[in-house]
Parts: structure tokens; sequence; C-alpha cells
């Protein structure tokens, strides 16, 4: 899990954590940070679609939210509905309610932003968001598209939540189209025997 929070391309401190702050401004060292770009044909995919969004560090997660927004409707998503929740730790309560719902839903997109403090608190809660996201997804069997990022420095979030080259709720919500497509070929191709 580390890979969430740590980046792969930065001089490690001695326990095996990343240094980021040395260059969290000079995205062409990031290796994990890629541009996005939105690649979906305008009214085809359906779908519906809950976004769960944090409240929390609200400038960062709107700019995510606004995106996922766009990408979807480009997409032609039949249904997209948006529940804020008070912070990061809300998003899978909130995500499970809305994934056991009927009919289903395609995909949820979770999205929040924790700022790294002074205490271990922000690694403590994105650990916890990620493991009740990945729970939520196979129990449920609805994809849970996982944007609840943590960052050390303002900096980051905003390359990854306000700018459009890399916008993670861009990318979040073109996880959770082809995430449904890949599901609904699934579905379309079971014969009946279970595996």
């Amino acid at each position: 899990m580390a890979g969430l929070w740590y980046c792969a391309g930065c001089p490690r401190f001695a326990d095996g954590r990343n240094q980021i702050d040395s260059h969290a401004a000079d995205t062409r060292n990031d290796r994990m940070l890629k541009p996005v770009r939105s690649r979906v044909r305008p009214a085809k995919s359906g779908g519906r679609f809950a976004i769960v969004a944090s409240e929390y560090n609200p400038r960062y997660v709107d700019g995510m939210l606004r995106a996922a927004r766009a990408e979807l409707k480009r997409a032609g998503a039949a249904e997209v509905r948006v529940v804020r929740v008070p912070g990061a730790f809300e998003v899978p309560v909130v995500a499970g309610v809305l994934a056991r719902q009927h009919p289903p839903l395609d995909a949820v997109i979770c999205l929040g932003v924790i700022m790294q403090g002074q205490t271990s608190h922000a690694q403590h809660v994105g650990e916890a968001v990620t493991a009740g996201l990945m729970e939520l997804a196979v129990t449920t069997g609805v994809p849970m598209i996982h944007e609840v990022l943590v960052f050390t420095s303002e900096e980051q979030a905003r390359v990854r939540c306000l700018s459009r080259e890399f916008n993670r709720g861009t990318e979040a919500a073109q996880t959770a189209l082809k995430m449904a497509a890949v599901l609904r070929e699934i579905a379309a191709a079971d014969d009946g025997i279970p595996f």
C-alpha cells in the first residue's frame, strides 16, 4: 500500500519511505504521474454511477468532482448521483450503502483529499479508507474507484485535483466506465457455469 502515499521516483528515507517534498512541484520527476486525456466517445456508455465526495479540503475535492462529472457526462452516463460526506473516513460507509442499492450501480467513484500533517493520522485514515473500499468492492461486486488521495503538499494536490492534464477525477471516471464495460462483458459471456 505504500505506493498510494509515496512517490516511486523519489529518494528513500532510511525506513523505506520516499522523500517527496524535494521535488513535489516538478511533475517530470514523478513517474507515477501520467497525463489524463478524455478518450470518451459522446453518448455511448449509459450506466448508473455514484460519486461519494468528501467535503473536507473542498477546493481540491471539488476540482476532482467537476472533472469526474464532466467525463461521465461526455460518456453519456444515464445517471450520476453525487453524495457529499464530511471527510475521507466517512466515504466507505456511504459507498457501501450505495453499492447495495437496487437496481445496482455500475461503479462508485470515491473522492477525497487528505493532507499529511506532522503526525501519522493522515496515513492511518488513508489506509483505513483503502481497506474499506477494497473490502466493499470484493463483497458487493460493485467497483469502488479509489481516489481518496493523501498528499504531503498543496502543490501535489493542486496538480492532481485542479489541473486538466493530471486530474484524478477524470481518471476516476474513466476507470469507472472501463470497469462497468468489463463487468457487462463478463455478464454477457457468462454461460451459467461457476468458475
